[in-house]
């Protein structure tokens, strides 16, 4: 079943048993809310600014009667518990102002409003997955998510964690992960967490997602020796499923360019981002998840460096290129896709498969961007951003969704495990992804393996 939770560009393969149009309904009203939401806060930002304003504090010197009233008159509209609440925010003034009303346990008419969005987001992803109708952990914790009790559902996750694996619980929570993390930053009575909230909230890009990250020294790609089998022994169908199939085989720190003369006569670079593996916490060697903190920070990660070198040593200046990227592959993808300063060849085409494809990463005009998720992967989340969102993705970008009920963890966020579920579940996700694709199927010319040191 296939069903659209917005309008635009976005397919959602694999829907829960509720219509489509409850689904529709349920995200335009979340839409709506998340929008008043913004606007409220907005007002309180406004309002602050002129209360916190070294002019009205000059002004109760020349006039102390119009003055004060003013002056009350704006206290009352940023704590009025019948209008917008607590609402002092902005500048030094309006965030400890802010504070001492969390302190005070004092209500938000705003935050009231996002936190309603949420749990009506979350309510979405319950009607897309039967299994969030089921008597399970998830549904008890959701259960305690709608009642305002974020005290109770971390405890039921913590349980549901210790009984089964990490992994396990949070692959059944991952389509309505970011909801859940966002209503409870909002719910928590913490006010340092909040902003975060807020970028979920109304999906606007976070001026600054993770701390600097150093830039690693040294990074340089080399081509691997001629090994004349192992190209030969990569699939050669031009379909997303073989790109995805031969960036597993590729294996992380590699990176492949080919050249192929399409149906049009044409000359064009397809590049495979394999990506750093996944490292799990407990690893010994945490050096890829420390590279995926790196790339999806700021993009200054050892394997995004050297494959922006590998791409201006061996791409033909010109040359249209496509880049197709799995997990932070595509997060690296994103990266050079920025515009010839970037990568310094004309990136036309990016497909990312298991990859955070927020808006903090844009492409170059005239690019598009083609974004894959299974929405039990918890990869795409990374930025706070659903693969189901209920706020339009930019008019550049394709956003293809789908639920796999065969997904287990760790494997199904492998690109194999990606290649087989959009064969047998995700066909029409497939399809739309392979249309971007053909004019990059063709005669193989020239095709280099890359080892990205670093």
């Amino acid at each position: 079943m296939t069903a659209a939770s917005t309008p635009g560009p976005r397919d959602t393969t694999g829907a829960g048993p509720e219509a489509p149009a409850a689904a529709e309904r349920l995200a335009a009203v979340a839409r709506e809310l998340a929008e008043a939401a913004g606007a409220v806060r907005a007002a309180g930002r406004a309002v602050t600014a002129v209360a916190s304003d070294p002019a009205l504090l000059a002004s109760l010197g020349r006039s102390p009667r119009r003055g004060l009233r003013a002056a009350g008159a704006l206290a009352r509209s940023l704590t009025d518990p019948a209008g917008l609440g607590h609402a002092p925010d902005g500048g030094r003034a309006g965030h400890a102002a802010r504070l001492a009303g969390v302190a005070a346990r004092r209500g938000s008419l705003a935050a009231d409003l996002a936190a309603t969005a949420l749990r009506l987001r979350i309510r979405l992803s319950a009607t897309r997955h039967a299994e969030y109708g089921a008597e399970a952990p998830v549904r008890r914790m959701l259960v305690a998510v709608e009642a305002g009790l974020p005290g109770l559902a971390l405890r039921i996750l913590r349980e549901d964690v210790r009984v089964r694996s990490a992994g396990h619980a949070l692959a059944a929570l991952a389509p309505a992960c970011e909801e859940v993390t966002a209503w409870h930053a909002l719910a928590d009575g913490n006010p340092f967490n909040d902003a975060a909230a807020w970028h979920t909230v109304t999906g606007t890009p976070a001026d600054r997602v993770l701390p600097s990250v150093p830039r690693a020294r040294g990074a340089r790609p080399f081509a691997e020796p001629p090994d004349g089998a192992f190209p030969e022994g990569l699939d050669d169908g031009g379909s997303i499923s073989a790109h995805l199939r031969n960036l597993a085989a590729l294996g992380p720190g590699r990176m492949l360019t080919q050249q192929v003369t399409g149906p049009d006569g044409t000359t064009r670079c397809l590049v495979l981002l394999p990506g750093p593996e996944f490292v799990l916490p407990r690893t010994a060697s945490p050096e890829g998840l420390v590279a995926a903190v790196a790339a999806l920070a700021r993009g200054a990660s050892p394997y995004t460096l050297a494959a922006r070198d590998a791409l201006r040593r061996t791409v033909p200046e010109g040359m249209p290129v496509a880049l197709v990227g799995h997990g932070l592959g595509g997060v690296t993808a994103l990266h050079l896709a920025g515009g010839p300063g970037r990568s310094g060849r004309a990136v036309e085409l990016v497909v990312t498969a298991g990859s955070p494809t927020g808006s903090g990463r844009l492409p170059a005009p005239g690019a598009r961007v083609a974004g894959l998720a299974e929405e039990h992967d918890l990869m795409p989340r990374l930025e706070g951003c659903s693969p189901v969102p209920v706020l339009p993705p930019p008019p550049d970008r394709l956003e293809l969704a789908w639920t796999d009920p065969s997904y287990d963890v760790p494997q199904c966020l492998g690109a194999e495990a990606y290649a087989q579920s959009l064969d047998k579940t995700a066909t029409g996700a497939r399809d739309r992804v392979d249309e971007l694709l053909a004019p990059y199927r063709g005669r193989a010319g020239k095709t280099v393996v890359h080892r990205l040191g670093g």
